[in-house]
């Protein structure tokens, strides 16, 4: 049924999130995370207000790269599926080989543009951070350069 579908995908792909997440730990500075244990942060205040952030665009590409791979994968599903249980891609294939209805085409344009829209959205907040640290950064060095305590 659907649970072996969903437990063959999660299998499947933990593997290439993991490969993803994993570059990412192993480039994380940990002399951040030790100064926050050092001013009194606990391990789960650390993780989730430190480590996770610093993490999440590996996880956000594991993500989507997991939604992609369970979209491709037919074999997989097939293979796992239980009798009545059909996903996207096996509805899409099934479809396909009895001539494509217009349903189809609008549920992959809809996901088409949800992904779009995920990519746009993901885009814009990178962005806007990274404006705003800069800000922070550019008044940061200009109170060095120039004291208000003088």
């Amino acid at each position: 049924g659907m649970t072996t579908i969903w437990i063959a995908h999660t299998t499947f792909c933990s593997a290439y999130v993991a490969v993803v997440v994993s570059s990412r730990l192993r480039e994380l500075d940990m002399s951040i995370e030790e100064a926050a244990m050092d001013l009194g942060a606990r391990p789960w205040k650390v993780f989730f207000l430190i480590t996770v952030p610093m993490i999440a665009p590996s996880l956000a590409a594991g993500a989507m790269m997991s939604f992609a791979l369970s979209l491709d994968d037919l074999v997989l599903a097939s293979f796992v599926s239980g009798p009545g249980s059909t996903t996207l891609p096996m509805e899409i294939f099934s479809a396909v080989r009895l001539g494509v209805k217009p349903e189809i085409n609008a549920v992959a344009s809809l996901i088409l543009l949800a992904v779009s829209f995920a990519t746009f959205l993901a885009w814009f907040f990178a962005h806007r951070a990274e404006e705003k640290r800069k800000k922070a950064m550019q008044q940061a060095m200009d109170e060095t350069t120039n004291p208000s305590w003088k």
